[in-house]
């Protein structure tokens, strides 16, 4: 019974890992790290790191720019709110 029971306990661990990194962009920025939530559930751009990236290489990423980074650049003061506006519509974001 117990080792069935940790059978299950470790996959239910494993599936909780997968749907954590499906759901969740893991942006990093030297030793810092930010989550953002996905718009939808896929591995595309899963982990990303900013470093020595401009901000319109960054926002041109749909994935990313959908699930919120140019607000994350604002708040890391990468960017200013109107350089995040400007690249938005540039790119196509509504």
């Amino acid at each position: 019974m117990k080792a069935r029971f940790k059978q299950f306990l470790i996959i239910a661990i494993i599936a909780g890992a997968g749907y954590f990194m499906l759901s969740n962009h893991i942006i990093i920025d030297g030793r810092d790290f930010y989550l953002l939530e996905k718009s939808s559930l896929h591995l595309h751009y899963t982990f990303y790191s900013l470093e020595k990236k401009k901000p319109a290489s960054i926002l041109k990423i749909d994935y990313l720019r959908e699930a919120g980074i140019g607000d994350l650049l604002v708040d890391l003061e990468k960017i200013t709110t109107e350089e995040k506006y400007n690249l938005e519509i540039k790119y196509g974001y509504e």
